[in-house]
């Protein structure tokens, strides 16, 4: 039972959460990735191209949080979900210096 509570309430913070991030980006739409132990990404896109990410400790709350909110779930994160993406200079900067010995943002 104390389960059960924990996981309505923690559902409802993020389903909180998302409102806000909807609300800030004139919409949004968003995809659940299962990242193994650490839980379920809730990865959201706003209309705007503005991007960001929550996690939740498993799928089934992940899943309520979205339904809460009333946030559009995509099955994959590709073709018109990642389209909407919008990055800027910083995201460039930081993937070039993961990936090819770019500058460091730190």
């Amino acid at each position: 039972m104390a389960d059960t509570k924990h996981a309505e309430r923690t559902a409802a913070r993020l389903a909180r959460e998302i409102t806000a991030f909807s609300r800030a980006h004139g919409g949004a739409d968003g995809h659940l990735a299962h990242i193994g132990q650490a839980g379920t990404r809730i990865v959201l896109v706003g209309e705007d191209g503005g991007w960001g990410d929550l996690v939740a400790p498993n799928q089934e709350i992940a899943a309520a949080a979205a339904e809460k909110a009333g946030l559009t779930l995509h099955d994959s994160f590709d073709g018109e979900l990642a389209a909407k993406v919008r990055t800027g200079p910083y995201e460039w900067t930081r993937m070039a210096g993961i990936q090819v010995g770019g500058p460091s943002n730190g």
